[in-house]
């Protein structure tokens, strides 16, 4: 069993990797259409666009990571090589410099693709090292449970945070405040990164060389069809959970017309978050894995749709509603990483080829496409209702963001939990692939 030290140590490294991510999802929209001057549908396909060119590099990442041999393993040596560019191009894409709207353009095109591919080249070896820390089921839920409050800590700093340091350090500019608020959690970020490296140890066995070729690599990929099912579930769940998370900001100010209690939204909502990875081993062990994601997408999904009814003078209603969206939502997020490492298993199982960076990487490349079109659609849609950044909205503005906020969220986590009735890597499954695949480790050892 893996100490609960070290499951923390792992877990600080999503608490770094969490706040550019949570900034992103958050604020950087936001920061764009009303701090940097850039129109809502510009943004929405920069951030397509950006995104998708950006998940291309994921499989070639994890490619590279499974023929990475150091002394320190295969994937934790990343987190000392990229810890201090990925802070650097952090603080780059929240800086505004003075250019014509198309240099602004231009410039955050390129310094969020910087950020995109710092983010995957730190990201894939990160989540990959869950893999290969242990091989119990059970302790992967763990595993993924204290990596995901700790994920959501660091979120629970950005949402908590930004905003009351972008006013402080900013003193009246916000685009300053953004800035040296983002440079303030990259050095954190670092730290964690670093404690991260130094309290884990990878354990389970991977082969010392990659003999086999990238062609032979994807082939093998392609034959682990519960690889394809996650796959699909995890883009639906990504432009779900990122279109709500996006035009939450703008929910509360155009919609609730509490800008003020912006802060107080998004953070009741992490906390939520919070307690929902909590509580993830719990329901896993209680009514196993598949049945609980299934179930708890199902009433995300009610929650989601139900909070359109939501009138805009029932704050604390729709307060209650964002918090307990949050935590059904994040208590299946440990559930879903848990399986990629099953997949793992399975993928070897079935082709006797062991490819933890590429089935990883694959799987997050889709996450990243969810990623890109969630994000996307928020623009576009924010566009298409007539959205004018920083002024009173219409009545039917206002519809069109409660609406994208609500239902298309709830359709996405409906969807997630139909492609999930084809998943059947049950916890006895994966118990029986991996003494297989022990047994067939010992045969080969014997023979040698």
């Amino acid at each position: 069993m893996l100490s609960i030290k070290e499951k923390i140590a792992y877990g600080l490294g999503d608490t770094a990797s969490n706040i550019v991510f949570q900034t992103v999802m958050l604020f950087l929209s936001f920061f764009y259409t009303d701090i940097f001057g850039i129109s809502p549908a510009v943004v929405g396909t920069m951030f397509l666009v950006v995104r998708i060119l950006d998940a291309v590099t994921d499989p070639m990442m994890g490619a590279l990571t499974d023929r990475t041999n150091t002394r320190h393993g295969k994937f934790r040596p990343y987190l000392i090589w990229l810890c201090l560019p990925f802070a650097a191009i952090s603080v780059l894409a929240f800086t505004t410099p003075d250019l014509s709207p198309e240099g602004k353009i231009i410039y955050a095109f390129v310094t969020y693709s910087l950020l995109m591919i710092a983010y995957t080249a730190i990201n894939i070896p990160y989540s990959a090292l869950g893999a290969v820390l242990t091989s119990d089921p059970d302790e992967r839920v763990s595993l993924q449970s204290y990596r995901f409050v700790c994920a959501m800590l660091g979120g629970l700093l950005v949402t908590s945070l930004t905003i009351p340091l972008v006013d402080w350090l900013g003193a009246g500019d916000k685009a300053k405040g953004y800035q040296l608020t983002i440079a303030a959690l990259s050095v954190l970020g670092i730290v964690l990164f670093i404690l991260c490296f130094a309290g884990t140890k990878e354990r389970v066995t991977v082969s010392a060389s990659k003999n086999s070729t990238l062609k032979q690599d994807f082939q093998a990929l392609l034959k682990n069809d519960q690889w394809r099912v996650l796959c699909g579930a995890a883009m639906f769940l990504l432009i779900g959970m990122v279109l709500r998370s996006t035009l939450a900001i703008y929910y509360v100010k155009y919609y609730l017309l509490r800008e003020e209690l912006i802060t107080a939204f998004v953070t009741l909502g992490m906390v939520g978050n919070i307690l929902g990875c909590l509580c993830s081993p719990f329901i896993a062990k209680k009514i196993g894995k598949v049945k609980a994601y299934i179930g708890l997408q199902v009433v995300a999904a009610v929650i989601s749709i139900v909070s359109y009814f939501i009138a805009s003078e029932q704050v604390a209603l729709a307060f209650a509603a964002y918090f307990f969206w949050s935590f059904f939502i994040q208590m299946a997020t440990p559930l879903l990483w848990a399986k990629m490492a099953d997949t793992v298993d399975y993928g070897e199982w079935k082709s006797g080829c062991r490819i933890t960076g590429i089935v990883y990487s694959s799987v997050v490349f889709f996450i990243k496409l969810g990623l890109a079109i969630g994000g996307a659609l928020a623009g576009w849609l924010l566009a298409f209702y007539g959205y004018e950044a920083d002024t009173v909205q219409s009545e039917s503005v206002k519809q069109g963001i409660v609406f994208s906020f609500a239902i298309y969220p709830g359709i996405a986590s409906l969807i997630v939990a139909f492609i999930m009735r084809y998943y059947r890597l049950t916890e006895s499954k994966v118990t029986d692939l991996q003494n297989e695949l022990q047994k067939s480790a010992q045969r080969q050892s014997a023979q040698i």
